[in-house]
């Protein structure tokens, strides 16, 4: 892809988004397309958003778990942009028709006090970086189809790259701990949509360890001259699967004693 190309795409997207209707798959428009141009068309929303007047406020981390690195045959995580208009209060409601297709993520969010940078960030380096970590929702969403009707061909991970990694918004819950207070492998989340449970989940999910994952984005976003920064929150990665959330839905996340989160869709 070209660098014409990359903001083409990055438009295109943010048009969706406004518009709330689907683009068809880039993977399908430029079958040529790589990891490298996934995060280029990224990096073009981000310039694009910037230009609007949108401020970051922290970063994501998908594809943590084996079964959605095995569900897209990848083998690495991948991260995504969170700007100031995704942030939703602990027990808010999303308005309707703000997003396409929601889906909602329990994760643990970690709140930084300090930057962290460099190929050789460490887990030590993490932890000492890091003012508190929370229960958290991630909300999902999807800008390109999720199967182009024509071929039935679905999204690949360049598709949900260059879609900002499906990023929507986040919620914390108003839970806050030292990121050395609980063993994190063993921070789970009991997920309910409508007072059904329909996930249940263990920090160990996420790189065996929620901070390994942290060390792995601070690691990419070297290698692109990019650094974590104090105050931003960087939600971790999910160790649930992707829940629907249609019109009318309430989520409620119970993380016994680390917390609880809830998010309700008008």
């Amino acid at each position: 892809m070209t660098p014409e190309d990359h903001t083409r795409a990055a438009a295109d997207l943010l048009r969706a988004e406004n518009t709330r209707e689907q683009i068809g798959l880039l993977s399908l428009r430029h079958p040529e397309m790589g990891m490298d141009d996934a995060y280029q068309v990224q990096n073009a929303i981000y310039r694009q958003k910037l230009a609007q007047g949108r401020k970051v406020i922290g970063w994501k981390i998908g594809l943590t778990s084996k079964a959605m690195q095995y569900a897209l045959n990848i083998d690495i995580p991948d991260s995504g942009i969170l700007f100031d208009d995704m942030a939703f209060d602990h027990g808010g409601t999303v308005p309707e028709n703000r997003f396409i297709q929601p889906r909602i993520e329990t994760e643990i969010a970690f709140v930084m006090k300090s930057a962290v940078s460099g190929e050789g960030v460490t887990r030590d380096d993490i932890i000492a970086a890091t003012d508190y970590v929370a229960p958290s929702i991630e909300i999902l969403d999807t800008r390109i189809q999720r199967v182009d009707p024509a071929t039935g061909k679905t999204r690949s991970v360049f598709d949900t790259i260059s879609d900002n990694a499906a990023n929507a918004g986040i919620v914390l819950g108003p839970g806050r701990h030292a990121v050395d207070a609980f063993d994190l492998r063993w921070v789970g989340a009991l997920t309910f949509r409508n007072g059904e449970i329909e996930e249940t989940g263990l920090g160990a999910g996420v790189l065996n360890d929620p901070v390994e994952s942290v060390v792995w984005l601070a690691r990419r976003m070297a290698q692109y001259g990019q650094s974590i920064e104090p105050g931003q929150v960087i939600l971790s990665g999910s160790f649930i699967r992707p829940v629907e959330c249609p019109p009318g839905t309430e989520i409620h996340a119970d993380f016994g004693s680390f917390g609880s989160v809830d998010i309700n869709f008008a």
